[in-house]
């Protein structure tokens, strides 16, 4: 049977693992080549071969019905859907076209640049966070800002007939042309006024959304408290990160508080390069993550030892803060469960998604599928969090300014934390006894509840 490509998953993008994940071919050749009966790539034969796939490399594949009928489902997606209907576990199986795939690989987003919410009196589109490529981080346009109309027409008449369900977003915002533009009138976090055009185009997205160092008191005396905010482990995360922590180390900070709050995961070694630039010596020649496959490829199991990959500085952390919210997933779950044996990991904000299970993206005819291949545990054998990590001092989410302000509820709880040793007593922020279990489903895709554009 073939096996799938040498590129493991544990999110978004593609993961070429020295030593680590699938083997074989990489282009899915012998799986495209195998003779189902039907006309090669036609919806029944793309859906057989998907099958034969899964039978043989899904983690739960005793789960998968013991028959599959390929001219019952019109192409992949739905197949795909269909044969993990059963799987209580698979919130997170789905397919993307070679596409959409190939645009992954280079971090690359076409739109406007920018994820947003709709603010509380749903007058604005209230801004997560913009890609420094786009238009809108150009214009001036940053976390915590609020779009108050587009082309001169007031978010709340836009927004409510969005609702309403007379309009959407799109028609506002345009088609997804190279070079359609449109005006926004935005409100800074400070209460500045500005206006703006922005131009959707095809654009690198970057993953290290900013890197700070901040003032704080830690046992009576001063430190400086480095932060990142980091969006998803991208190859381009390598350098970024590289530069991130070459800033911090060269600042010499004493603590780091490294927000993972919107980051879905990526790349197993970019996951592994941030934790040992983190703790650096204290995870010297130590287990950062093991590989569990299905019970007919135990043989694939394999162990991934601590390592700088292409970074080079570290700053030897005895403790880390880590931010997280709902959307936090995968990689940025790997970080936290690899370091917890080593250093003190504080995990603050809200329970993580729960995907403790990776995957290889396998081609397919004209698809891409990403179907759950391994499970992944830590150097004390634990990685049974399906229900998501528990944060030690819940935090509620809420957009107040830009990257590091220190009035951000999660920043602000980490860095209460570091300096008093305990979770503060305001009303949102408190020691949580109990899991909350986790909703996110990656069916729809991993960037699903982003709201980019």
């Amino acid at each position: 049977m073939f096996k799938p490509s040498k590129f493991v998953f544990v999110a978004v993008t593609s993961a070429l693992l020295s030593g680590c994940g699938g083997s074989g071919s990489g282009d899915g050749q012998a799986l495209n080549d195998q003779n189902t009966g039907y006309a090669n790539c036609s919806a029944p034969d793309a859906n057989q071969k998907l099958y034969n796939y899964m039978k043989d490399w899904y983690f739960w594949n005793e789960d998968l019905p013991s028959s599959f009928n390929p001219e019952s489902q019109p192409d992949i997606p739905n197949a795909l859907n269909a044969l993990i209907s059963g799987v209580s576990k698979d919130r997170f199986s789905f397919s993307m076209t070679t596409a959409q795939y190939d645009a992954y690989q280079k971090s690359e987003f076409f739109g406007y640049g920018f994820s947003h919410q709709i603010n509380e009196d749903k007058t604005g589109l209230l801004i997560r966070y913009t890609y420094t490529e786009g238009t809108p981080y150009q214009v001036g346009l940053r976390r915590g800002d609020t779009i108050t109309a587009i082309n001169d027409i007031p978010m709340s008449q836009i927004i409510a007939e969005v609702e309403a369900g007379s309009k959407t977003f799109n028609d506002y915002f345009g088609p997804n042309e190279e070079g359609y533009s449109i005006v926004i009138d935005f409100t800074k976090s400070t209460g500045e006024q500005r206006q703006g055009e922005i131009t959707k185009g095809k654009i690198t997205a970057n993953t290290v959304m900013a890197t700070d160092t901040l003032d704080a008191s830690i046992d009576g005396k001063a430190a400086k408290v480095g932060y990142i905010a980091f969006n998803s482990f991208d190859e381009i995360s390598e350098t970024e990160l590289e530069t991130s922590f070459a800033t911090l180390q060269q600042e010499s900070v004493d603590e780091l508080v490294l927000d993972l709050r919107y980051n879905s995961g990526g790349l197993i070694r970019v996951a592994n390069q941030l934790s040992t630039q983190i703790a650096g010596t204290n995870v010297e020649n130590d287990v950062f993550v093991t590989y569990a496959y299905n019970d007919s490829k135990s043989s694939q199991n394999q162990t991934l030892y601590f390592g700088l990959g292409q970074g080079i500085s570290q700053l030897d952390l005895n403790r880390v803060v880590v931010l997280t919210s709902e959307m936090s997933c995968s990689s940025s779950e790997l970080v936290i469960n690899g370091l917890a044996p080593h250093i003190d990991v504080v995990q603050i904000g809200d329970t993580t998604c729960g995907k403790p299970v990776g995957m290889a993206p396998q081609n397919i005819c004209n698809d891409v599928v990403f179907a759950i291949n391994f499970e992944s545990q830590n150097s004390e054998s634990f990685g049974d969090y399906y229900d998501g990590l528990q944060p030690q001092c819940r935090a509620v989410e809420k957009v107040v300014g830009d990257w590091g302000d220190v009035n951000d509820p999660l920043l602000a709880e980490g860095l209460t934390y570091l300096e008093t040793g305990a979770c503060s007593t305001n009303a949102s922020s408190q020691s949580i006894p109990d899991f909350k279990k986790p909703t996110v489903d990656w069916r729809e895709g991993p960037f699903a509840g982003q709201n980019r554009i």
